[in-house]
């Protein structure tokens, strides 16, 4: 028996969206044994959607799992060489045996820069659709998965990813936590500094702790979570309570800052 292909499907169609289904059934259409997961991330979000690609494919990756991700706010970044078109989509495969396929728009690939050994456009049309992702990539996405290399062109620099910047809000999980864009590494507190977090023009006082759960019931962490494999992504946390809402529901990529009293 054809051992399936796993293929992680990233993009802001939002939650339920047909949209999904679509992708899904091209998808399908094309390889009956090709098996996909699906991450729905806020609109145009290419922050939350580069996290989810790092994540994705860090953690208990495999050969044989690609990530396709599609969010494409087709709009000129700051410092970035792609335009208005919503950026081209790009491969590349990584150490471990995991494919990317992901457009180039914003922070999309800049959580796995660092991992990024070559990086590749995929010959596919960027236009002539309202719906990329439906009628032209999953062609290319299937053909990757299985190893094929007719869609891979030329080779283009990692050294135009874009930096992360350390202080947004990357992600809200279904909890209230925010997962912000600093990495452990780049946390300069010590575990139990006391410290003032400001967010959507709200301040709260917490206190940074090398694990979540060591604080009190409803006292605010600044602490590393569940994601970002081996070096975690901090994230602003309230025990048995609900950070977004403390701040108001910031939106995801919305800026925040963090100073000790």
């Amino acid at each position: 028996m054809t051992e399936a292909l796993i293929i992680q499907l990233i993009a802001d169609y939002g939650i339920g969206d047909p949209a999904f289904a679509e992708v899904i059934q091209k998808l399908t259409s094309l390889d009956r044994h090709i098996r996909v997961s699906v991450t729905s991330v806020p609109s145009f979000s290419t922050v939350a959607t580069g996290i989810w690609i790092s994540q994705f494919s860090q953690v208990n990756a495999f050969p044989g799992l690609t990530i396709f991700a599609n969010t494409a706010p087709r709009k000129v970044f700051n410092n970035h060489p792609e335009t208005t078109d919503g950026g081209r989509l790009l491969y590349t495969k990584l150490d471990n045996g995991t494919n990317v396929v992901s457009v180039n728009a914003g922070f999309c690939l800049s959580f796995i820069r660092k991992e990024i050994k070559t990086l590749h456009v995929v010959d596919v049309p960027n236009a002539g659709s309202q719906f990329r992702s439906r009628d032209y990539y999953p062609d290319a996405v299937v053909s990757i998965a299985n190893g094929e290399t007719k869609y891979i062109g030329e080779k283009i620099s990692a050294d135009t990813i874009p930096v992360v910047p350390t202080n947004l809000i990357g992600f809200v999980d279904g909890y209230g936590n925010l997962k912000t864009t600093m990495r452990q590494s780049q946390n300069k507190f010590k575990s139990g500094a006391k410290v003032r977090i400001t967010c959507n023009n709200i301040t709260h006082m917490g206190i940074v702790v090398d694990e979540t759960y060591k604080v009190n019931d409803q006292d605010l962490s600044f602490a590393p979570g569940s994601t970002g494999n081996g070096d975690r992504f901090m994230e602003i946390w309230i025990r048995n309570g609900n950070a977004w809402k403390a701040f108001n529901e910031p939106k995801v990529e919305q800026e925040f800052s963090i100073e000790t009293l």
